[in-house]
């Protein structure tokens, strides 16, 4: 039977340059008008019975070369549960061998999170007892941005992810907080606060396979000091509906390709900075350190400098913007070398978990934001 590889669905990404006998030499596409890539996304069909060798052959000249070393592909035969393969990365190509048994199987950064599942999500969501809907706005390809309200507090808590589309690990999170706040559970938060949540900031990369852009090449998270109509409507929603609400507390929700490790980036260098402000996003990783083994406070991004933060960025935006305590939550396309998992390694129940535990020590923490 002839091996065929097919990337032409929602979130899929792959070109094939070559399949000569067992080895199946691929590319990744560069998202749309950009030359951001690294998110890939495909399946093989006809293989049953045969072990290919599949080599990602531009990996070198990716987005974030330096987070290939130590990475595992994810697979699936089913799409819903994704194991690690074994991978190599040597000399600028990805490599991985997979022995297939079944009659296809799926191939990823990261365990997908594509529009129909986000679409399962939030209806189930809306539907729930004292959740409010709303469509803040539009992408470029007209999708919509959706909103949703829980809880009737004083204090502004708002939840956001996916600004890069070929981050699904955000929406995973997402997927466990939400089923969390719609719970017995959440009922003491959503007494002191007000929870707004926007699942996927950028559904037009989602869909389309990109890694770090929307429909127009643009990275979503250098847009939070001017975004526009033209280049990115879904900050512009999403800030428009922060400044009518304001913002105590907000969690921007991503992932990063190099650290294996979960871990917390602030807003140190913001113009307005001050100890007393940091000091609440201290504590919420301490808190959170301590309350879950899926979280670590030892390794992370290089704090910005006294006055050098980027106010394009979300998390430094919302901090000088509405004096807020301002999270930027990464988690790992490797695995949470603290406490790993030699099979699935970082996932998406792992993602649930963590979403969840974030906003189990945001309770504990709320009245003092």
């Amino acid at each position: 039977m002839t091996v065929s590889i097919n990337a032409a669905f929602d979130s899929g990404n792959v070109r094939v340059v070559a399949i000569e006998g067992d080895r199946v030499d691929l590319e990744i596409e560069r998202d749309h008008q950009s030359d951001f890539y690294q998110w890939f996304h495909f399946r093989v069909a006809g293989a049953r019975g045969r072990t290919l060798t599949l080599r990602m052959l531009n990996s070198g000249g990716s987005a974030y070369p330096f987070g290939w070393p130590g990475y595992r592909t994810r697979a699936s035969t089913d799409r819903e549960t994704w194991v690690m393969a074994d991978t190599r990365y040597v000399d600028g190509v990805l490599e991985w061998r997979w022995t297939f048994d079944t009659e296809l199987a799926w191939f990823a950064y990261f365990a997908p999170f594509p529009m129909d599942r986000h679409d399962a999500l939030v209806a189930r969501t809306a539907a729930s007892p004292g959740v409010t809907h709303r469509e803040l706005g539009r992408s470029l390809d007209g999708q919509a941005i959706d909103y949703l309200r829980l809880g009737t507090g004083a204090r502004q808590v708002w939840l956001y992810g996916r600004q890069h589309p070929g981050e699904p690990m955000a929406e995973w999170w997402m997927e466990g907080a939400l089923a969390w706040l719609t719970s017995d559970a959440a009922a003491p938060l959503l007494t002191a606060a007000t929870v707004h949540v926007v699942p996927n900031m950028n559904p037009d990369g989602t869909r389309r396979g990109h890694l770090r852009t929307n429909a127009a090449g643009v990275n979503l998270n250098r847009e939070w000091h001017a975004p526009t109509a033209e280049r990115s409507p879904e900050v512009l929603c999403v800030r428009d509906a922060m400044d009518e609400t304001g913002v105590h507390f907000a969690i921007d929700v991503h992932g990063d390709e190099a650290i294996p490790a979960n871990f917390i980036a602030g807003y140190e260098g913001i113009p307005s900075w001050n100890a007393d402000h940091g000091a609440k996003f201290y504590a919420f990783g301490d808190r959170l350190a301590a309350h879950t083994p899926d979280f670590q406070v030892g390794r992370g991004y290089e704090k910005a400098s006294a006055g050098r933060a980027n106010l394009s960025m979300s998390t430094n935006q919302l901090a000088e913007r509405f004096g807020a305590v301002s999270v930027t939550l990464e988690m790992p396309f490797k695995d949470h070398d603290p406490n790993p998992d030699p099979v699935h390694g970082w996932s998406p129940e792992r993602s649930r978990r963590l979403g969840i535990a974030c906003l189990e020590v945001l309770a504990g923490m709320i009245d003092t934001i």
